[in-house]
């Protein structure tokens, strides 16, 4: 399926770019983690899914380079809740969170009523991933990390955080992803102000503030994601529903699609069947 070239932007700023596009009813909104590292970052899961529809992605206002905004109002002061207006702007809407985009959908519960599938690839309920991976970091240190944080809190700025961001690849793929993580995370667009908005508003105090009772939804862990635990999934009665299907990639870390394409593939097939056969009552908890 071929794309043409089309952009939108909401009444907010929110820029929603097609990357993929097809004849089926369904939108795929896909929305990046970081924050600041833009939808970029998730083109290569578009081209993996391949999902029928029309897939798009999209960059909250200040995030990524989506800077050029409709007025010189604060980019943030809706955050995250301006993701309603991306829901809004299409019908037969499945979105698509990585991490912390993730995050942000479980953060906004009107977008409940918007949706008509839910998709949460290496994301958590609640901000406790944090303590996890601040353990998992120091028990396994990188050198090169320290001093790019360091470089990086003396002046924060987007090329310091593309230097930190690369420092730390080897925490988020596993060994045999590594060459193929670093060639995704080199050519993005990152945006510190994005990140300095999450560490002061949103990732120490967050926790989902709605869960799917009926949306079909996909949740995706990788088996070696040491970022963001996906312990608490199962820890968490409001996401073990039937309408919630769990997929577990062998092999793959918090960018699953990279080390293990087909197994995530597969997991978005599953879903895309729930979603054109409503009907089914049961979808099985387990591993993919």
């Amino acid at each position: 399926m071929g794309v043409q070239r089309q952009e939108r932007w909401t009444q907010s700023g929110v820029r929603l770019r097609l990357a993929r596009s097809g004849t089926d009813r369904w939108n795929w909104l896909f929305v990046p983690g970081g924050p600041g590292m833009g939808s970029q970052s998730l083109q290569s899961l578009v081209e993996t899914v391949q999902v029928p529809g029309s897939s798009w992605l999209v960059d909250l206002p200040g995030d990524g380079s989506n800077r050029a905004l409709p007025d010189h109002s604060d980019p943030y002061a809706q955050w995250p809740d301006v993701l309603v207006e991306a829901a809004q702007a299409l019908d037969d809407v499945v979105m698509v969170g990585h991490s912390t985009g993730g995050m942000f959908m479980l953060s906004v519960p009107e977008l409940e009523e918007h949706l008509a599938g839910l998709a949460l690839v290496s994301s958590a309920p609640h901000a406790g991933w944090r303590y996890a991976f601040a353990q998992y970091a120091q028990d396994h240190p990188i050198p090169a990390v320290d001093d790019a944080a360091a470089r990086y809190a003396e002046h924060p700025d987007d090329p310091r955080l593309r230097d930190l961001t690369l420092a730390a690849a080897p925490w988020n793929f596993t060994e045999r992803g590594l060459a193929r993580g670093r060639s995704l995370l080199e050519g993005l667009d990152y945006n510190h102000d994005a990140v300095a908005w999450a560490d002061a508003h949103f990732d120490d105090t967050y926790r989902a503030r709605w869960s799917p009772r009926t949306v079909p939804t996909l949740l995706v862990s990788g088996s070696e994601d040491h970022v963001v635990t996906q312990q608490l999934w199962q820890e968490d009665p409001a996401f073990t529903r039937p309408n919630v299907l769990h997929c577990r990639i062998e092999g793959a870390a918090h960018f699953p699609w990279i080390e293990n394409p087909e197994a995530v593939h597969a997991a978005f097939t599953d879903l895309t069947n729930r979603l054109n056969d409503p009907t089914t009552q049961e979808i099985t908890l387990g591993k993919k």
